[in-house]
């Protein structure tokens, strides 16, 4: 049965030969601190090279207002996520799918904002760019022409928590931690104020969601990795990470297992940046 959250690349090909192709988004992105003004991450690798007719969209500054004490990706502007949509070819009735590079791990925040703004048909490349690589089909380098979609979007389809909630269901439910475990444990933090995390939240890397090469576990398998978590559907469960991005990866990964999940937009760099909150380093 066809996916209605992953594609794989020959049915993206094929959808982009047929009569009423989806929009397409190339999300490419790497962690770091962007600087207004600068190129975005993932732009240079787009203009190498990527699937004909894909949009390039800049997470920095499209899918997240500015860094603030609201974390360091906190919830575009609707206004400015929607101007960017519209442009890139997004419409009420007209599917979109989006990709990065391989892990879906930016791929997925595109995702989770779409559904959240209410955009019901909305698809991730699963493996992304590697996987329409690897099947043998041809990239392009010269960008499309802005498109004029009509979609204005409406937040709040999807649940989100903020730092007091996300604190509730540390102890009421389950909150995961979608970080690597060397950040949960408080090892390292290369990039937040503080190591360490929630009081009370499960670590459950997002490394754990992929097979080898990118792509998503089976749903059998996912379900059982958040069973052994003490997650299962019903309960009350909410997800962060840095700063909100990787977090909407796990949720993905969650609904694939029939599992609905909240987002802490703000997450741990949030969090940290709070001296009133607690911090746990221990496993």
């Amino acid at each position: 049965m066809e996916s209605t959250t992953l594609i794989t690349a020959d049915e993206l090909s094929a959808a982009l030969a047929g009569e009423h192709p989806p929009a397409l988004l190339d999300v490419r992105w790497q962690l770091g601190r962007w600087e207004p003004g600068t190129p975005p991450p993932g732009a240079e690798d787009y203009a190498a090279g990527h699937i004909p007719g894909a949009h390039f969209i800049a997470l920095d500054s499209e899918l997240a207002a500015p860094a603030g004490p609201g974390g360091r990706h906190p919830l575009p502007d609707p206004g400015v996520l929607g101007a960017a949509m519209r442009s890139a070819g997004v419409s009420a009735d007209r599917e979109v799918v989006v990709y990065d590079a391989a892990t879906s791990a930016s791929a997925a925040r595109a995702w989770w904002l779409l559904r959240w703004a209410g955009h019901s048909r909305v698809r991730v490349l699963d493996g992304g760019l590697a996987a329409w690589t690897a099947a043998g089909l041809p990239l392009q380098q010269e960008a499309p022409p802005a498109e004029k979609g009509d979609f204005i979007p409406a937040p709040g389809t999807l649940p989100t928590v903020d730092a007091d909630a996300a604190a509730v269901l540390a102890g009421t439910g389950r909150l995961l931690d979608a970080r690597a475990g060397e950040r949960y444990r408080g090892e390292t933090e290369p990039i937040d104020p503080r190591a360490g995390h929630i009081p009370g939240a499960i670590s459950a890397p997002t490394t754990d969601n992929l097979l080898a090469d990118g792509r998503f576990r089976p749903a059998a398998e996912l379900t059982e990795r958040f069973a052994a978590l003490g997650v299962e559907p019903g309960a009350g469960i909410a997800v962060y990470c840095g700063s909100g991005v990787t977090a909407a990866h796990e949720i993905l990964a969650l609904s694939l297992a029939g599992i609905d999940a909240a987002l802490y937009p703000g997450s741990w760099s949030e969090w940290s940046s709070d001296p009133n909150r607690p911090v746990e380093t221990s496993n």
